[in-house]
């Protein structure tokens, strides 16, 4: 079992604007309970004994929210710069002591289901440099992009790239090998190119989840989840 996270807690939240202007989006409540809070919760629950947690926007209220809590053990790495989500990663490198750990965006919500337990389990280092959750686009509650994956019989995931449509979005949880870094400095700059060089080593893989999630990166979509999260609240 994976016991090692990182959650993406550093960025600006453009698209919520006036909302961001004043509360980081990983504080944002759905359903009674912050993103941050909802997946720090699913992490505990599966085993997940520290998670990394980096900062900028609004870092000091991160901080103060986060300062009683005990499970898991939070490490935080705070950004002099924003350093994106490859960036962001490069930088907690050393916390992980070069084995695998869990990535997830502090701007996501998901029915869990044991989400973490299933990536944990179909993990394989020995052929995976990136294990992707992948959602079904019909499970997206209220997406209306073209997807992002497509998933080969194998277990492979293949990037839509030119093709108008793809049957699976890219959720913000996966599991990454550090060697996935490897020759990486610390400085801005995405993940999604290194997934992409991972797909051309055939060492990209995705696991399918069962279950509704959403992605708060607009006022739309934060109405939306919010909406189905209200009478299905046993599930949160």
């Amino acid at each position: 079992m994976i016991t090692q996270a990182m959650i993406l807690a550093a960025g600006l939240g453009k698209r919520l604007r006036p909302l961001t202007d004043t509360t980081p989006k990983p504080l944002i409540a759905v359903g009674g309970k912050t993103l941050l809070d909802h997946a720090l919760d699913q992490a505990a629950k599966a085993g997940v004994t520290h998670c990394v947690i980096n900062t900028y926007h609004l870092a000091e209220q991160i901080h103060h929210h986060l300062k009683s809590r005990t499970q898991p053990h939070i490490t935080f790495s705070d950004e002099a710069e924003l350093l994106e989500t490859g960036g962001g990663i490069a930088k907690a490198l050393p916390h992980f002591h070069s084995k695998p750990f869990f990535v997830l965006n502090a701007d996501i919500w998901w029915q869990d289901g044991g989400v973490f337990q299933q990536l944990s389990n179909r993990w394989d280092s020995e052929k995976m440099d990136a294990l992707l959750l992948l959602v079904p686009l019909k499970r997206a509650i209220g997406y209306t992009g073209p997807g992002d994956y497509f998933l080969h019989p194998n277990g492979r995931a293949r990037y839509r790239k030119n093709e108008p449509t793809a049957p699976y979005i890219f959720s913000g949880i996966r599991i990454v090998h550090p060697q996935l870094f490897a020759g990486q400095t610390v400085r801005p700059f995405s993940i999604i190119p290194l997934f992409h060089q991972a797909e051309q080593q055939d060492r990209l893989y995705g696991l399918i989840h069962e279950g509704p999630w959403g992605d708060i990166g607009t006022a739309a979509s934060l109405e939306g989840v919010r909406k189905y999260v209200t009478p299905h609240v046993s599930v949160y």
